[in-house]
């Protein structure tokens, strides 16, 4: 639950990062990640992104389990009856599994009622 001094600390921080010259926002972040994780990110975008994750612990957060994410899902591809590391978070691991088994059962359309 978010309270009123988060709120605050938040927008504050926006501010702050659109006004800095060469900094991004936070959703300027999330739009370089794959780039920047790929290496296909250009060279003056990676310094912003570097320097962006050195002020901002959010997006640094973000970042490391997103890597982490990308690895457990690769680690299930390559290997599906290899034992997951022990430092991988129960919670990421039921994350992914239902994601995965979703993929392979997609919801159900409902019927169309046949008297329309």
């Amino acid at each position: 639950m978010s309270t009123k001094f988060d709120v605050i600390k938040r927008r504050v921080k926006r501010v702050m990062l659109k006004s800095l010259p060469g900094m991004i926002t936070c959703r300027e972040f999330e739009n370089f990640i794959v780039d920047y994780l790929e290496g296909t990110l250009p060279e003056t975008q990676i310094k912003l992104l570097e320097r962006h994750i050195k002020i901002c612990r959010e997006c640094k957060d973000y970042l490391a389990a997103y890597q982490l994410t990308t690895k457990l899902s690769a680690a299930l591809k390559v290997a599906p009856d290899e034992p997951v590391p022990s430092d991988v978070p129960q919670d990421l691991i039921d994350a992914v599994a239902n994601s995965v088994a979703s993929s392979f059962n997609p919801p159900r359309q409902a019927k169309k009622d046949s008297s329309e």
